[in-house]
């Protein structure tokens, strides 16, 4: 593929602004002002952490998807979610790249109150849970394995009889994951409670996440994981890419389980942007939306056959900034547990296929049922209200609209897109202890998990309360 020109270029904004096709550079074909949309805001600031994930960002910068849509985007990375939330929030920056948690629980007032929204899912799958060359030694003993190599996946029950032994010793058994509504939290609470290890609740008055837990988690930024690791402050964390890979790399820990085998296809990040900038300016939100759809077909589009292309991408300083050989262990469909031992997932990241950047509010539903289940909702709610929640937070109509202007034009497949979906994917099992999920009987799915809270329990103080 050619890589276009992306350089800031006055002469070529003017010209785009005139819907006149720029002389003699390596440009993607610019349509005429009619067929353009008169886009409110050009010059747009987004934000993102330094993850694979960011990819569709990055892509959509590098080979000038915003500039055919009439936009000059900046990326900035940023130190964490916290610092990206508030920058969104305060309007720092236009957009970001976001933890699909971060829009729902500011909409629902936990953490930071705030309407933001998202009209474009960006990955599915990404992240995984490592553990210290220690524990990994401790665990090994409750694996089964297989010529020579242990049997996957890998389930928490192999975890629980460490957890034990560093209770009898009385020591804490202490895990990162990035942010107290992030994916890597919930999955790695889901996975540790099938294992039947309780992973803490929340209570408005203990945001810690620990109150009656087995192991304890708390907050450690992406790209700091390997090093807290190795430092021994944690013993074991939950991280998207490149961070899991790393530690492999560098020989200080060994990834058990990838978030694909907890959740096979689970959603991962979002676009989020307020709901105030969707409103102020619909065809810059209609333009962004079409720019990140044609950067999440081409990372998936000839069974992956530019992720090489991607890599280099990402390892530049200014996006990922890690080697393109840790990069590229997860990023081209394998994945490398124990040092050596490296395996096919084709489906370790996903962009585009399986319907990837539908915005679907079964996925939304889903995380504030992991909401509920740990105490950050700290009531029970009725069905309606994950699905009015959901809806006012998971914008696919302004997807759909940006998806059949491609299609239009030409830049996707009609095939490609859910035109007739009602927002919710089929009920599914395909999780690690193969408890059926359903998005539309949220109270039903909470009820049915063994660990975690249900009906009308509440925390009060150290306990949990209430029918």
């Amino acid at each position: 593929m050619t890589k276009r020109f992306t350089a800031f270029n006055p002469m070529r904004r003017l010209l785009l602004a005139a819907g006149v096709a720029t002389l003699g550079l390596e440009l993607s074909p610019v349509a005429t002002r009619a067929e353009m949309l008169a886009v409110e805001k050009d010059e747009l600031k987004f934000g993102f952490i330094k993850l694979t994930d960011m990819a569709p960002l990055a892509v959509a910068k590098e080979f000038g998807y915003f500039e055919d849509e009439g936009l000059y985007v900046t990326l900035e990375p940023q130190a964490n979610w916290k610092v990206l939330l508030d920058g969104v929030i305060t309007g720092q920056l236009d957009g970001a790249h976001m933890l699909a948690g971060q829009p729902l629980a500011a909409t629902i007032g936990y953490g930071t109150k705030a309407e933001l929204v998202t009209p474009f899912s960006m990955d599915l799958n990404g992240n995984g849970i490592t553990v210290s060359n220690a524990v990994w030694e401790m665990m090994k003993a409750n694996i089964p394995v297989e010529n020579g190599k242990p049997v996957h996946p890998i389930k928490a029950d192999a975890l629980k009889p460490v957890i034990d032994a560093f209770k009898a010793e009385g020591k804490p058994f202490n895990m990162g994951m990035v942010f107290p509504v992030s994916t890597h939290n919930y999955e790695l609470r889901y996975w540790l409670a099938s294992g039947g290890i309780n992973p803490g609740y929340y209570s408005p008055g203990d945001t810690s996440g620990q109150i009656k837990a087995d192991a304890l988690l708390s907050v450690t930024p992406p790209p700091q994981m390997p090093a807290t690791l190795e430092a021994g402050t944690i013993v074991g964390y939950s991280v998207g890419e490149p961070w899991n890979q790393a530690a492999v790399f560098k020989g200080i820990g060994v990834p058990v389980i990838t978030d694909y085998e907890i959740w096979k296809n689970n959603p991962e990040k979002v676009f989020g942007m307020t709901k105030e900038f969707t409103q102020k300016y619909p065809n810059t939100t209609l333009a962004i939306t079409k720019a990140l759809i044609r950067a999440a077909i081409w990372l998936d589009e000839n069974d992956n056959a530019n992720r090489l292309e991607a890599v280099k991408i990402l390892a530049k300083p200014e996006y990922v900034g890690a080697d393109e050989a840790v990069i590229a262990n997860s990023m081209t469909g394998t994945f490398e547990y124990e040092k050596g031992d490296k395996r096919d997932v084709p489906d370790f990241n996903v962009f585009f296929r399986h319907f990837a950047t539908y915005p679907y509010y079964s996925d939304a539903v889903w995380y504030l049922t992991q909401m509920r289940r740990w105490g950050q909702i700290p009531a029970g709610k009725d069905d309606q209200w994950y699905a009015d929640t959901a809806k006012s937070v998971y914008l696919p109509d302004i997807y759909l609209k940006a998806a059949k202007m491609l299609v239009d034009e030409g830049k996707a497949d009609n095939a490609d897109f859910p035109w007739d979906s009602d927002g919710y994917r089929a009920s599914t099992a395909e999780f690690i202890d193969g408890v059926p999920y359903d998005g539309k009987k949220p109270n039903a799915y909470i009820d049915s998990l063994p660990i975690g809270l249900k009906g009308k329990q509440v925390i009060e103080g150290t306990e949990i309360a209430g029918g």
